[in-house]
């Protein structure tokens, strides 16, 4: 419980940290843009970070779950080891669904320059800023977030 707590709370400072940092350097400098590789950055460690924690919350949904239904059971079932591979696997599921994402907009051309006129960076808005068709990578994005919103939520409620 520990170790997905601990990597739960480093998980949310990074988190944040990834929108933050940007957005108070802005306003000390004054300027409401950033740059194309800035936001590049921190659309991937928002992704990646919002990503792993949905996976990151229902792995420690099952995790009380043998606890409380296996009690005697919980130390054999949910080693070490064990609790490792699920927390490796929730970062690794995190920053692989963030770099396809990301590479996935990457490829399409921008409109115009490459300042974008925003203090932090959602997919979103880069979206917007695309001249080519993106419903590709709308696919895309409806995918994963199928498989990282509702499943995990699903996943939660049934433990």
């Amino acid at each position: 419980m520990y170790l997905f707590l601990s990597n739960l709370s480093f998980l949310d400072i990074w988190y944040t940290s990834s929108t933050l940092t940007p957005m108070l350097a802005n306003f000390v400098s004054g300027e409401n843009t950033i740059s194309f590789s800035g936001c590049v950055a921190q659309m991937y460690f928002s992704l990646a970070m919002g990503s792993t924690e949905c996976v990151l919350l229902s792995m420690m949904a099952y995790d009380r779950y043998v606890a409380i239904c296996n009690p005697l059971r919980y130390p054999i079932i949910m080693n070490k080891r064990v609790c490792v591979q699920i927390s490796a696997g929730s970062w690794v599921t995190g920053c692989i669904t963030a770099l396809v994402e990301t590479v996935s907009v990457l490829q399409l051309s921008l409109c115009g320059n490459r300042i974008i006129n925003h203090f932090t960076c959602e997919i979103l808005a880069v979206l917007r800023l695309i001249c080519v068709d993106t419903s590709k990578v709308q696919l895309i994005m409806l995918v994963i977030s199928v498989l990282l919103l509702p499943m995990p939520m699903l996943l939660i409620c049934i433990s």
